[in-house]
């Protein structure tokens, strides 16, 4: 009978970008940027720091990369625009916690001291949902309609993070979830 010979173990590209990620993922979320280093995230996932940078490029690639990997795409433009405001409060008020947005989230928060890692999250935040926001809700005022979106959104989701939910009767949640519809459908509106 035949064994089959040792040899080295198959290599596999795509299983081992997911398993930088996740490690990246994982210590951007613990530590700041600026105190993450290379070797660190090579250690946690068990690689060598030259695949890394064959991978990414550099820390700033593999950051880049962390931020897109937590990113689950937007559900902001599905439905009707007329019905937006009504989805994105129950969202808000009733959605549960994805832990891939969280882990973004840490990742962000903290790394705001970095001026590296902040350029590389404004530009994402631009182009993954400011710009796109701005520009699905059109007309002179877009931009400024965005903006404040954006803050009555993010201001809620990150206060209810914080805070360790909401903290509400079935009835304030329900009023919450009302009258948050009315003032994000006003500004879409243009109200």
């Amino acid at each position: 009978m035949a064994f089959p010979t040792c040899g080295p173990r198959p290599r596999n590209a795509a299983a081992t970008r997911a398993l930088i990620l996740e490690a990246a993922e994982s210590r951007f979320a613990r530590e700041s940027y600026d105190d993450v280093g290379m070797r660190d995230i090579a250690g946690d996932a068990g690689v060598d720091p030259a695949l890394i940078v064959r991978y990414f490029g550099s820390k700033e690639g593999l950051f880049r990369a962390a931020l897109d990997h937590c990113h689950e795409g937007s559900t902001l433009f599905d439905g009707d625009r007329e019905t937006f405001g009504t989805r994105i409060a129950h969202e808000i008020v009733y959605g549960t916690k994805s832990p891939k947005k969280m882990q973004g989230l840490q990742m962000i928060l903290r790394s705001i001291s970095s001026a590296r890692a902040m350029e590389v999250v404004q530009q994402q935040s631009c182009e993954r949902f400011m710009n796109p926001l701005a520009t699905w809700i059109g007309g002179d005022d877009g931009a400024v309609s965005a903006r404040m979106a954006a803050a009555l959104m993010m201001g809620m989701t990150v206060s209810k993070e914080v805070t360790g939910g909401l903290a509400l009767t079935e009835a304030e949640c329900r009023s919450l979830e009302q009258r948050l519809a009315r003032i994000l459908q006003d500004i879409i509106d243009g109200a």
